[in-house]
């Protein structure tokens, strides 16, 4: 798996800054818009069940659950940021990743934080 395959996050200069942080250094927050998040759930097929199964037994990474995991995590962070632009946003602070199981069906993510209007200081 090449490193697109199993990471995330955001190019060095995108329209709408996610951070983690409450704040950002060099930057101003103007306008707090509100809260964002992006939801996905994802299934996983019986073929990769029985091959995670399998690969339990004798221990390692789960590659395609892994990379699964990483385009769900992605999607869920595109819809997030879409719905921070939609909203007239420039950045999410305080931003979060949820997962949960979704009734035994398959993994739901949910990308979340705070939509906010930043200004260099």
């Amino acid at each position: 798996m090449g490193i697109d395959e199993y990471g995330g996050g955001q190019g060095p200069e995108p329209e709408v800054l996610v951070v983690t942080t409450n704040d950002v250094p060099g930057y101003h927050v103007r306008e707090v818009i509100g809260e964002v998040f992006g939801l996905t759930v994802r299934s996983r097929h019986v073929g990769s069940q029985i091959g995670a199964g399998l690969k339990s037994m004798v221990g390692g990474e789960l590659r395609g659950l892994t990379k699964t995991l990483v385009q769900t995590r992605n999607q869920a962070m595109e819809r997030l940021v879409e719905q921070a632009r939609a909203r007239g946003a420039n950045g999410v602070v305080a931003f979060r990743f949820d997962v949960t199981e979704a009734a035994d069906v398959g993994t739901e993510v949910c990308a979340y934080g705070t939509a906010v209007v930043l200004t260099r200081e």
